[in-house]
């Protein structure tokens, strides 16, 4: 059993200390993940990425679902999801100052790349991954840990405890779908 694991585990048993013990632990990986998706965040992000690393991680501890990580892969997945709510947050605050908030079209092309180049492109996206959520839940999922994330097919198929197959088929099925929900919005991609 890995440390972290070992530690997540004492925090389900209600260690209070266990939460002080993680951070060391994956302070890297997390900071390595948050800079990876703030190089790809349009010029003049304001947002570094140990501002990123720790506002996640405080909204990881401060939560409940803290219990509930039974392995590193869980971990990671919930410091996903908690990135993507920082930068969404922070994309909704710069919007909202900006005139109108007019949506703009957003490209899948670099989709694999794990980033959108723009706030516009960042709640495009969002709001279209939250449809999906509705439509199909496991592929939106594989779809904020590979968009929002930054994983790769593999490491998101391990977070999601699905084979790489599965992960394969959800992801192709999800892009199709974003792409034409995104196109009956207005956010056409070009070509």
């Amino acid at each position: 059993m890995s440390d972290v694991t070992h530690i997540l585990s004492a925090i389900e048993q209600g260690d209070p200390h266990a939460a002080e013990q993680l951070l060391p632990l994956v302070y890297d990986d997390l900071r390595q993940l948050a800079a990876q998706r703030l190089a790809q965040e349009a010029p003049g992000q304001t947002l570094q990425a140990t501002a990123l690393v720790h506002e996640a991680y405080l909204r990881l501890v401060d939560v409940e679902k803290a219990r509930h990580w039974k392995s590193r892969g869980q971990f990671f997945a919930a410091a996903a999801e908690a990135m993507r709510r920082v930068l969404i947050d922070n994309a909704r605050r710069r919007h909202s100052q900006r005139r109108g908030g007019k949506t703009q079209r957003c490209s899948l092309e670099g989709l694999d790349a794990a980033a959108p180049a723009s706030d516009d492109e960042l709640l495009a996206v969002h709001d279209a991954l939250g449809r999906l959520r509705q439509v199909d839940p496991p592929k939106a999922e594989l779809v904020k840990l590979r968009y929002f994330g930054g994983l790769t097919i593999a490491e998101a198929a391990q977070a999601l405890g699905i084979s790489v197959t599965t992960a394969n088929r959800y992801w192709t099925y999800a892009r199709a779908w974003l792409h034409e929900e995104l196109a009956a919005a207005g956010d056409t991609p070009p070509g």
